[in-house]
């Protein structure tokens, strides 16, 4: 797949989608968020996809969403009537937030590995994320309040089910930085690695190890947990019991059984 400001790379099962404006700290353009749209729906699509890693080529993850884009977004809503106007800036917004929805849409696991800035709109991007990962370069802003604006695509919804809520009422109040360990400490980010190049061989082992696992199991677990993280215990356990009656008996469970059983690794389908 051929993508403008995304470079997609695919081995072993898993897909390396690097965020790929250098020049510009990878700056969130149009064309970034349409592209990201489209790679998330492409590795859900492809079988032998099982797992997908986002990063951020050159110096930076991602400084968030790019200025210039913000600054034309007047002119580009911009309707005779007030109203059509308002209606239309309602679109962008639903519009970008579905791109990130698409990470969490994507039934494959996602993570994210960060190093450098992950400001603003980047934010968003990793909350949207199944799990996180620093490097000790890293370091992250809710920066949305520094521009006198509401953050409205995903973390004042996303990040309060990461850390705890009093957590994220500060971050995103005073828009303070903050760095990789005290990412780690509140758990926005699952490990932090002593330089970029560990980073990169971490998230590269973990997720090796999950594509290992049943594609079809993983792709549940992924289901189950973002059902459990908006619904209550019982309306889950519910939906669990249907999703297994559904998928328990399949040919994945037969081949993690017989290979327990031939003390060998398991070789599941895509």
């Amino acid at each position: 797949m051929q993508l403008e400001t995304i470079a997609i790379s695919v081995a072993e099962g898993i897909a390396r989608l690097e965020l790929n404006r250098p020049d510009k700290a990878n700056a969130m353009n149009a064309r970034l968020w349409n592209d990201l749209r489209e790679a998330c729906r492409w590795v859900d699509a492809t079988p032998q996809v099982r797992v997908a890693v986002i990063s951020g080529r050159g110096r930076v993850f991602s400084a968030g969403i790019d200025l210039a884009m913000l600054a034309s977004l007047r002119a580009e809503i911009a309707r005779p009537c007030e109203a059509r106007t308002r209606e239309r800036l309602r679109e962008v917004i639903l519009d970008l937030q579905d791109t990130l929805t698409a990470i969490e849409h994507c039934r494959k696991p996602v993570l994210a590995a960060i190093h450098g800035a992950c400001i603003g709109g980047a934010v968003d991007l990793a909350c949207a994320c199944d799990m996180r990962y620093a490097s000790v370069s890293a370091s992250f802003a809710v920066k949305e309040i520094d521009l006198g604006m509401v953050a409205d695509v995903g973390t004042l919804q996303r990040l309060p089910k990461l850390v705890p809520h009093g957590i994220a009422r500060e971050l995103a109040y005073t828009g303070a930085a903050f760095d990789a360990a005290f990412a780690k400490e509140i758990g926005f980010v699952n490990r932090v690695y002593e330089s970029d190049e560990a980073l990169a061989r971490g998230v590269a082992a973990m997720a090796s190890q999950i594509a290992a696992k049943s594609p079809l199991a993983i792709r549940g677990i992924k289901e189950m947990l973002l059902h459990a993280r908006d619904h209550g215990v019982a309306d889950g356990l519910r939906y669990a019991a249907a999703w297994n009656a559904a998928m328990l008996m399949s040919d994945d469970l037969g081949e993690a059984m017989a290979a327990q059983m031939a003390k060998r690794p398991p070789r599941f389908a895509d």
